[in-house]
């Protein structure tokens, strides 16, 4: 009787022990860190990873996760400081700082982190305009890191990483009006861009031109590459090469005979006669 009492009181300690070390141990991962309130209160000591005895019942440890979390702000009507109606959703990244704050200071921290941030969305969209929006998208990422980082990293232990807009959607009037200024504007540039080119080419052409005229030959030599242009394919065009300046000796000498034509002849004097008589004959 004795020996079976003492082997029942042994099994009861050992099981005591088990409890005790169950109740008392805890384990803290890599990337947890662990908050201890003893009778309601918070140890100073932060719990790092691995494993660690507090006292069953007087102590609960609460593990924080110190890993980034990425949440998504879901979509919100916003009216631009130019009166545009959008629709913006955007991405926030942060991560705990201090646990003891998160857990404290604040309830909820994920849900509390969302409502700032689409606050913050709100409120720094219907301060830019669209084209600030759709042009310098860093600067309103870094304005509203900026707006929800203020109440969160001091107050709640919370750091933001990182805020990104996400989509921003545009009426479907908007959109086929900016179609149309686009549009003009590559309308706009191709044509200044044509000009542009035509003014470079009359300028390499009259410089072309003034070196020529200060080399004769240089005009058959053009005329001569012209033929050999003109001939390079197959082609049952013939092209003679026919000099302007005989054109004009032709022109000058046609005016000439024309004038002389045209012209009166004059009747010879006779020698003994009283006066002198001109007429045509």
């Amino acid at each position: 009787m004795g020996a079976a009492a003492g082997f029942v009181a042994l099994v009861i300690v050992v099981a005591l022990v088990v409890l005790l070390l169950a109740l008392s141990v805890r384990m803290v991962q890599q990337y947890q860190r662990g908050v201890v309130f003893r009778f309601g209160r918070v140890l100073d000591r932060i719990r790092q990873p691995g494993l660690h005895l507090i006292i069953p019942v007087a102590d609960r440890m609460v593990r924080v996760s110190m890993q980034t979390t990425v949440i998504g702000v879901p979509a919100q009507g916003v009216i631009t400081r130019d009166n545009v109606t959008l629709t913006v959703d955007a991405v926030v990244y942060y991560r705990v700082v201090d646990p003891v704050k998160v857990l404290v200071n604040v309830r909820d921290y994920p849900s509390a982190v969302l409502q700032v941030a689409q606050t913050a969305l709100r409120s720094v969209i219907g301060k830019a305009d669209l084209d600030t929006l759709l042009r310098d998208r860093d600067r309103i990422n870094a304005e509203l890191k900026a707006v929800i980082d203020a109440p969160t990293e001091k107050p709640w232990g919370l750091l933001i990483e990182r805020v990104e807009v996400k989509d921003v959607s545009l009426p479907e009037g908007m959109k086929r009006s900016m179609s149309r200024q686009a549009e003009a504007e590559r309308e706009r540039r191709a044509r200044v861009i044509a000009a542009d080119g035509e003014f470079q080419a009359s300028r390499r052409l009259a410089d072309a031109s003034r070196a020529m005229a200060d080399t004769p030959g240089a005009y058959q030599l053009r005329l001569l590459q012209t033929v050999v242009d003109v001939a390079a394919e197959k082609n049952s065009t013939l092209v003679m090469p026919f000099p302007v300046e005989l054109l004009r000796f032709f022109d000058k000498l046609a005016r000439g005979a024309g004038e002389q034509i045209d012209a009166p002849e004059a009747v010879p004097s006779v020698p003994g006669d009283g006066h002198r008589r001109e007429g045509p004959r």
